[in-house]
């Protein structure tokens, strides 16, 4: 089974922190005088870089420090929020360790910062299960553009095709399909509907990584 590599999104897949990133971008975009929908956040937000998204937020290029500012003003307001109920998406933890028993390569592969990177993993503890782990430094073009996870699987040394990619955004599914990769839908975001993958989960107790290829190559 070690034929295979698993690559993780960060944001409603190891974590769900997804509601408490739409209340970050919701006060940080007030703070500035703008109003964020739904449909704003789904279009235009989740799955970007910062880098991406906040110059559209502004409506205007911004200066690399403008970016760096306003991006880790943002973070700083979500990982406030978000430390006192810090926990992983249901059953992570059992299911890394039964894909690295059976060898699995492992990555993550986020659009996030690598604070917030490094602030999943403090809280969780599961840095030990990937020697890979690409945040939003490592790319030029945010999801949907497949590059995180083309990048991701050349730093594994697999082909794309045989990396199984666990996403739960729109733009993410997009951008693993069109990396050439298996993508495995993580509901905490979007139902099974909306991801449009063949396998969905949602959470880490239904399948373990054996069913999860099985299914996947069927």
């Amino acid at each position: 089974m070690n034929s295979f590599a698993f690559v993780f999104d960060m944001d409603g897949v190891i974590v769900d922190t997804n509601p408490y990133h739409k209340i970050a971008l919701r006060d940080f975009a007030k703070k500035y005088g703008y109003e964020l929908g739904e449909e704003d956040l789904i279009k235009k937000i989740y799955g970007r870089t910062n880098k991406e998204w906040i110059p559209n937020l502004f409506e205007r290029n911004l200066s690399a420090e403008e970016l760096a500012f306003y991006g880790e003003e943002k973070e700083k307001m979500f990982r406030d929020l978000y430390e006192k109920d810090i926990s992983e998406v249901k059953g992570l933890t059992h299911f890394l360790q039964q894909a690295f028993d059976q060898q699995i390569k492992m990555a993550i592969g986020t659009s996030a910062p690598r604070s917030n990177v490094d602030f999943v993993l403090k809280h969780t503890g599961i840095e030990k299960f990937f020697p890979v782990i690409l945040d939003e430094s490592h790319v030029t073009h945010g999801k949907p553009n497949p590059e995180i996870y083309i990048n991701c699987a050349a730093a594994l040394n697999f082909h794309p095709s045989q990396v199984v990619v666990f996403e739960d955004s729109l733009s993410g599914v997009a951008a693993g399909k069109a990396a050439g990769c298996h993508v495995v839908g993580v509901a905490t975001t979007h139902s099974a509907s909306e991801l449009g993958t063949k396998v969905v989960i949602k959470n880490f107790e239904e399948l373990s990584p054996i069913e999860i290829i099985q299914l996947l190559t069927q």
